[in-house]
């Protein structure tokens, strides 16, 4: 099979199509012939840094969407023959970028129909990120003033609409030529980062999606009392202080594989109540300019690799 490997840490040219032997399921594994594989931030940040997967030679990618072509002893949820989504082994190797993948049968669930492959592969890790840290740990609820750093990117546009789905009034940045795509995901305040007279206030739930100044730059418009949860590296010290500080809670949190709450966001897809943005799709050939693109910045929701 074909497969994106790299032989050393560095810049979107380590990455190479090269050939390895398919994979073979595993009891309670499933093997998928992946169709599209999402494209993250954490996938670049391991292929310079090498992160949770050490030193090369890996594969990085941990979204999948395709089909299953064998399901090993004692696989349940999904069958042979059954199109998928998933985010499997998360932050272990899962070798997401190329054409076949094994992973536990409950590290995915089914792809709903009217949604492509390559909307699919965009969904697990992001849509994950965003449920976990407003759903599992925040309980974003009806009458909420929820604040989505960086809301116009991948996990940004997912997290806006699950906060509107369970009826939370969003505040979210993003440069002023995208606060129009920000009123179409259901911002009811868009606020221009670059503007550095840009307030908010009274924010029950705050969800830091870009780091540790911009977390302190916002945390005044947190109330007393509210959540300030770190994504991208964590909750550091000098926002714990100043977050305390202020009476305010701190949770840090790191997406893994949930098969309930794949199973949420599709029942929000399938509500009509989520979806998902791919700027663009790259074919497994041109993942190092997937790559350039995706580190530039400049992306709204998502790009994904098509296999």
């Amino acid at each position: 099979m074909r497969i994106v490997t790299q032989q050393a840490l560095g810049g979107p040219e380590v990455l190479r199509v090269t050939e390895a032997p398919r994979p073979e399921p595993g009891p309670t594994e499933v093997l998928v012939r992946v169709r599209a594989a999402g494209i993250n931030p954490v996938d670049w940040k391991v292929r310079r840094g090498g992160g949770f997967l050490g030193e090369p030679p890996f594969t990085v990618g941990w979204d999948v969407a395709g089909v299953v072509e064998q399901a090993g002893f004692g696989a349940t949820g999904v069958q042979e023959g059954d199109e998928v989504l998933g985010m499997p082994w998360f932050p272990r190797p899962a070798n997401a970028y190329a054409e076949y993948v094994t992973a536990p049968s409950r590290h995915f669930v089914r792809k709903p129909a009217g949604l492509s492959f390559a909307e699919a592969a965009a969904l697990p890790l992001a849509g994950l990120t965003a449920w976990q840290g407003l759903v599992d740990v925040a309980d974003v609820h009806e009458g909420q003033r929820v604040f989505v750093d960086a809301a116009a990117g991948g996990v940004g546009h997912l997290a806006v609409q699950i906060a509107k789905a369970r009826g939370a009034h969003v505040i979210g940045t993003a440069s002023a030529g995208k606060h129009e795509f920000l009123r179409e995901l259901g911002v009811d305040e868009p606020i221009d980062y670059h503007e550095a007279e840009a307030t908010a206030s009274d924010v029950d739930v705050y969800f830091g999606l870009v780091g540790e100044e911009s977390d302190l730059r916002w945390l005044p418009a947190i109330k007393e009392g509210g959540l300030l949860i770190g994504v991208p590296s964590g909750v550091g010290d000098r926002v714990e202080k100043a977050a305390a500080a202020r009476n305010a809670r701190t949770r840090r949190i790191l997406v893994e594989p949930d098969r309930g709450g794949l199973t949420g966001l599709v029942e929000l897809i399938e509500a009509g109540q989520l979806k998902v943005r791919v700027e663009q799709a790259f074919p497994l050939e041109d993942v190092a300019k997937a790559h350039e693109l995706g580190e530039s910045g400049r992306v709204s929701g998502k790009l994904v690799l098509t296999v």
